[in-house]
């Protein structure tokens, strides 16, 4: 590059998880003249499973759909365990290439989109020496999640600087953390949780689970033997799809029973939970929630874990509230007081929209909150701007397959319309506007100060349904009314249009 010019891409992703390596991957197929880099602020690829190390992490949806369409899950195991998700997404990403674009320990801190050049101007940084770096880019498309990664949800307990244990927090679990022969209580009652303490228990802790209020959940096979049938019976190229397909559509089923019959499905759960516990167990208590099935995410245990190691002794689950830390562990409003070596608070995670990037179209500051989303993928009144969100019922990778493809259809459309923005714009009535995620979990109520919204009728309704956005982002066409496409650009300057360069695959000046 010579000295003085901003380097220029066709498209920018941000971050190197499960929807990079997807974005990554449809570019190649489906844009090969583009230019386009992946951004990753930390230093390795995977996102969620390489920063999250506490003992047991697994996949809470099934591998099969987790995984790419582009290279199925080929392990017996539909439920997963972190370390194997994380070298499948590496390996992912060396056989296709994708990790010869990824450029690690760049965070993206702002982006302004100039109309005048139609042009995303970028700001980041390299996190591993603070160097700034600056360039441009046509399409700005968001592959970080929404989890926030530099921090996790802590609420501020009473007397916890009076705790003379060992605090830890699952989203910075110490490498040599020993838990063999300690006590261990584990504060919360959601998916985090629900894998920790069976896990810490297997390794020889006498783990004590202390929730405010309980979670559905559910015992499912790690082995599933539909899809074990489906994989032995038929090749890798049938028997992936079928698979994939089996599993999405039980899955969205079990969802919209859940939503439709509440109370059916409520019993049927339940039911489950008291074959797996001791006699008399206090399912009532511990085990049935105040809210309906899908009102927040259903937990899933594999092969009962969590349920054996409860019938086993080294696992208890207390129901009460935390009147306070102690200098021994915690007391409960119940008065009841519970010793422990470690306490580990599995309290939650904050969201984080963009990655925390902070976004301007021609000067003015744009704040998501205000904003609807197309199709659950792009902003209201932004340009050149897509998001990677999945679902909450569901896979993420089923949502972010479909978009990542999606986005690729508007960057071929662009390229045949000679346009150089492309903006949703809604003339109507989207209807009353509602959370983007449509659950009661507090992890998500916290944030929706943060997270753009949804409206009641589509394009700007999120469906939550794998068949539906099937139908709508790769079936539709995508000159739909909304999406306008433009080329404001033009009369200033001969600019070439999206990828029309590519054949170079090198740095452009901007101009």
């Amino acid at each position: 590059m010579r000295e003085g010019t901003v380097e220029e891409l066709d498209v920018l992703v941000v971050g190197a998880g499960l929807s990079g390596i997807a974005a990554g991957h449809a570019l190649l197929e489906h844009c090969p003249w583009a230019d386009w880099a992946i951004f990753e602020a930390r230093g390795a690829i995977g996102g969620t499973w390489d920063l999250f190390r506490y003992p047991g992490v697994r996949s809470d949806s099934d591998m099969f759909t987790l995984g790419f369409t582009f290279h199925p899950w080929d392990r017996e195991r539909a439920i997963a365990e972190g370390a194997d998700i994380r070298a499948y997404l590496q390996e992912t990403a060396r056989r296709f290439g994708i990790d010869r674009r990824i450029r690690f320990h760049h965070r993206v801190l702002a982006a302004e989109w100039s109309t005048e050049t139609a042009r995303w101007q970028v700001q980041a940084e390299r996190t591993d020496t603070g160097e700034p770096v600056e360039l441009t880019c046509r399409f700005l498309l968001g592959c970080s999640g929404y989890y926030r990664y530099d921090q996790g949800y802590l609420p501020a307990f009473p007397g916890m600087a009076e705790y003379r244990g060992q605090l830890v927090h699952p989203q910075f679990w110490p490498e040599d953390l020993p838990v063999a022969g300690r006590r261990i209580c584990v504060i919360g009652s959601g998916a985090t949780a629900m894998t920790l303490v069976p896990a810490l228990a297997e390794r020889g802790a006498q783990v004590t689970m202390v929730q405010r209020s309980p979670t559905y959940v559910t015992s499912l096979p790690a082995v599933d033997p539909v899809a074990a049938a489906l994989r032995r019976r038929f090749p890798t190229r049938l028997s992936a799809p079928l698979v994939r397909w089996y599993k999405a559509l039980t899955t969205q089923g079990f969802y919209r029973l859940s939503r439709r019959w509440p109370g059916l499905v409520r019993r049927m759960l339940l039911e489950q939970v008291r074959r797996q516990l001791p006699e008399g167990y206090d399912v009532a208590r511990h085990f049935t929630p105040r809210y309906d099935p899908w009102d927040q995410r259903l937990c899933v245990v594999p092969n009962g874990d969590l349920f054996a190691a409860i019938r086993s002794g080294r696992v208890e689950v207390v129901t009460d509230e935390i009147e306070t830390f102690t200098p021994e562990g915690l007391r409960l409003r119940s008065g009841r007081e519970l010793e422990a070596d470690v306490v580990v608070t599995a309290t939650g995670l904050e969201l984080l929209f963009l990655g925390g990037i902070e976004l301007r179209v021609d000067g003015e500051s744009v704040d998501p909150a205000t904003r609807l989303t197309y199709k659950g993928m792009m902003l209201e009144g932004v340009p050149n701007l897509a998001f990677c969100i999945g679902y909450v019922n569901a896979s993420w990778t089923l949502k972010c397959e479909l978009t990542c493809e999606a986005v690729c259809r508007i960057l071929r459309t662009m390229r045949e319309k000679g346009a150089t923005c492309v903006t949703p714009v809604h003339d109507g009535d989207p209807g009353p506007a509602r959370p983007l995620l449509d659950l009661t979990s507090g992890y998500v109520q916290r944030a929706l100060d943060r997270m753009p919204r949804q409206g009641s009728r589509f394009p700007w309704q999120v469906h939550q349904s794998f068949l539906k956005d099937y139908r709508a982002m790769k079936l539709s066409p995508v000159e739909d009314g909304v999406l306008r496409f433009s080329a404001p650009d033009r009369e200033r300057a001969e600019a070439p249009l999206v990828g029309a360069s590519s054949a170079s695959g090198g740095v452009r000046a901007a101009s």
